[in-house]
């Protein structure tokens, strides 16, 4: 499988583990494989986030091969889902996928009935630590 470097702000990864750590044991498939993307991430204070790499927050156009379709969703806890959103939670597969990654990056993931998929990121549209939002 194909894993590109990802990038992942301090502030991001505080508040990602602590998110992690209250899961509760039936959610351990979501937990295990947040847990493996963030371990290889390397750690970067908000202010010196490079401003084309996705972010908790950021708004991300990104497509998808299998079936081949395009989205603009925006990254987001789970405690700010809400039905009817164009949000994806961190914690679903293509969230999981989608963390750190910069814009141009693909990465190759499995959905939760083991059918593998490609995601590319083509575009950060929004990101709080562009916007100068550092702690929000």
């Amino acid at each position: 499988m194909m894993r590109p470097n990802i990038v992942v702000s301090s502030v991001d990864m505080d508040r990602l583990e602590t998110l992690l750590d209250a899961l509760p044991s039936a959610q351990s498939a979501a937990r295990h494989a947040l847990l493996e993307e963030l371990s290889r991430a390397e750690l970067v204070e908000p202010a010196d986030m490079p401003p084309d790499v996705v972010t908790m927050n950021s708004r991300v156009r990104f497509a998808l091969d299998q079936p081949a379709e395009e989205f603009t969703l925006t990254l987001a806890y789970p405690k700010d889902m809400r039905p009817g959103d164009d949000r994806i939670s961190v914690l679903a597969p293509v969230g999981n996928a989608l963390i750190g990654l910069a814009a141009g990056d693909s990465i190759d993931w499995t959905r939760p009935d083991g059918a593998a998929f490609k995601l590319t990121v083509l575009d950060v549209l929004y990101q709080p630590e562009r916007a100068g939002e550092l702690h929000r």
